[in-house]
Formats: C-alpha cells, sequence, structure tokens
C-alpha cells in the first residue's frame, strides 16, 4: 500500500543522523532560510532542535518532510490547508513504520477532503482556461483571416 504513495515521499532511503544548517535545508530545497523560519513560525514546520541553543539543525526526515510541504504547495494547496493537511504529521512515514492505520483514519479522511475540495477548484480553473484557450484561438483565426484579405 505504501509504494502507491512514493509521489509525496520519494527519498524514503534508510535516513542517517546527519544534522543540516539551514543553510544547507535552503540548499537541497529551494527555500530561502526565511521562509522555512516563517514555515515555523506559523506552525506549517515543527521547529527543530538547535546546536548549542542557537543554530536550527535538521535531520534528513525533517528535509523529507519539507519536500513533501513543498508538493503540497505545487499543488496550490495554501498553507492553511497545508497546515490542517500535516497536523497529525507524516502519516504516511508513521504507518510505513508499523502503525495501525486505523489510527489515521480521521486524518487520512481530512486529507482526503483537503484534496477533493481542491480538486474541484483546479476543475473550474480548468473550464475557465479551456474557455480563454478557445477565445484565444478564435481571434488568431479571425486575424489570420483579415490578413490574408489584404
Amino acid at each position: 500500500m505504501y509504494n502507491s504513495f512514493k509521489f509525496w515521499f520519494r527519498k524514503k532511503e534508510c535516513h542517517k543522523k546527519t544534522m543540516l544548517t539551514i543553510s544547507q535545508v535552503s540548499e537541497r530545497t529551494g527555500l530561502t532560510p526565511y521562509t522555512i523560519r516563517y514555515y515555523e513560525k506559523i506552525g506549517v514546520l515543527q521547529e527543530p532542535n538547535r546546536r548549542n541553543g542557537r543554530t536550527r539543525i535538521y535531520t534528513e526526515s525533517e528535509v523529507s518532510y519539507i519536500q513533501c510541504l513543498i508538493r503540497l504547495k505545487k499543488l496550490g494547496l495554501s498553507l492553511e490547508e497545508i497546515t490542517e493537511f500535516t497536523r497529525d504529521g507524516c502519516v504516511l512515514d508513521k504507518i510505513q513504520k508499523g502503525e495501525e492505520v486505523a489510527n489515521f483514519t480521521p486524518a487520512l479522511h481530512i486529507r482526503i477532503e483537503i484534496l477533493e475540495k481542491h480538486l474541484v477548484e483546479l476543475e473550474s480553473k480548468r473550464q475557465e482556461l479551456e474557455c480563454m484557450i478557445s477565445l484565444a484561438n478564435e481571434k488568431i483565426a479571425l486575424y489570420q483571416k483579415l490578413t490574408k484579405t489584404i
């Protein structure tokens, strides 16, 4: 069952306990350090451990989680939706580690609801785009016809 979810968590190799700085995480994820700190501030991302009480340090697992957040953002989900979606953490990771799927039924239903709602919005946008494309094609055809009469 877990294999069908590789889209969300592409790097599921055995994670070493490598500790990364915010700059290294930024380089790996493409997010700016400011964005990473902002995600922590608003609760989308848990605040990481700190080295000597100051420097943020991240594990490979946290980097994978950030990459999951990025994929959710690319889907077009708002930060509010992402926060709700990830409220229970990395459910797929927990299931892979042996926790019962039944423990996450409410969380999975919330995720389904968020994605279904978002899909309806995407379908609506697709219809709008199809209308705009059709109108643009009509205008191009009209202008091409006009240029041939000159």
